[in-house]
């Protein structure tokens, strides 16, 4: 792990939603993602986890760009590419491509296995024979564990786990520097997760890949990332190496989220849990302050909802976005 090779600052997505019928009028934003800032460095993996809807997905997006930011910077191999144009852009997606999460909906029914592997090297102008492109489309199947011989055969006569290798081999035919994974495993089977896992992981040591890995299974994410970025509500509650999240959290968002892990030795010593009261507020109108003082058993009325906490160090190692982390000794 070296340099950086994504820079997220202040980065900022809200959606504007309307109403009326004759005279539409924007009537609020769904805070989708409210100010973060990271770093992704060349050759980790980077887990962003949380609850559905904390803005996982949507970050995601921002950083190729399928999105536009409200506001921000994204800094890819030292480029702004929130100011690069539809031809630049272009160009920087051969280096950052995308795993989506549902293997049957993002693959196209109409066209053949080999047809859509194709389709980069024709977008990007590569490999212009139709010889050389299906020997590298061929070398791609077998690359992921797929038989090259399937070559013309559609995506309805793959299984799930064919079907999401189908989108690994898409994701890595143009060699990139960066792969997002928009929780890849989640709409499989338990029994196919781990080979999709390690097929991924075996990728990153041949090709030297930069993975950001999303996802909302903590299990997961600890057998695949170097460091995890919490979110809860678009914004980053903690953000440290993976051991020291799981040893020592010290966001108490992070530490419910890791109880709810579920232990599969029975003998294993039984986690403290912790109880979060209320529901998840809405991000059209998010709490002020600290989001988690709505629903957090540590929260200091006067303080937590009247004072944002800056997501910094701590003591036990790694930041967190909290007036009272866990485990300092006043708190």
């Amino acid at each position: 792990m070296g340099d950086a090779l994504v820079e997220v600052r202040d980065l900022v997505k809200h959606f504007p939603f309307a109403r009326g019928v004759v005279v539409r009028r924007q009537v609020g934003a769904v805070h989708a993602v409210d100010g973060i800032s990271f770093d992704v460095r060349r050759g980790e993996t980077l887990g962003i986890v949380g609850e559905t809807g904390c803005g996982k997905t949507t970050t995601a997006r921002l950083m190729l760009r399928l999105v536009d930011p409200t506001s921000g910077a994204i800094a890819f191999d030292g480029e702004d590419i929130t100011r690069a144009g539809r031809g630049r852009l272009k160009r920087l997606r051969r280096d950052m491509q995308m795993i989506f999460q549902d293997p049957y909906s993002s693959l196209n029914p109409r066209q053949s296995v080999g047809s859509i592997l194709a389709e980069p090297f024709a977008i990007h102008g590569l490999e212009r024979g139709d010889g050389e492109r299906k020997r590298s489309v061929q070398g791609l199947m077998e690359q992921v564990g797929l038989n090259p011989e399937h070559y013309n055969r559609y995506p309805h006569e793959f299984s799930g786990g064919q079907r999401q290798r189908i989108g690994v081999a898409r994701a890595i035919a143009l060699r990139p520097k960066l792969v997002v994974a928009d929780e890849p495993v989640s709409a499989l089977d338990v029994s196919i997760q781990a080979q999709i896992l390690n097929l991924l992981l075996a990728l990153q040591r041949e090709l030297g890949l930069t993975i950001v890995f999303i996802a909302h299974d903590l299990s997961v994410v600890r057998h695949m990332c170097d460091r995890i970025a919490v979110m809860y509500l678009g914004k980053i509650v903690e953000f440290a190496s993976a051991d020291e999240l799981y040893a020592r959290p010290q966001h108490p968002y992070t530490a419910a989220l890791l109880a709810a892990v579920p232990v599969p030795d029975p003998a294993a010593k039984k986690r403290q849990r912790q109880i979060l009261s209320g529901d998840l507020p809405s991000p059209i109108d998010p709490p002020a302050a600290c989001r988690f003082h709505t629903r957090c058993p540590r929260a200091v009325p006067g303080h937590c909802d009247a004072q944002e906490p800056p997501l910094e160090p701590k003591d036990g190692g790694g930041s967190a976005a909290c007036h009272y982390p866990l485990g300092r000794p006043d708190g």
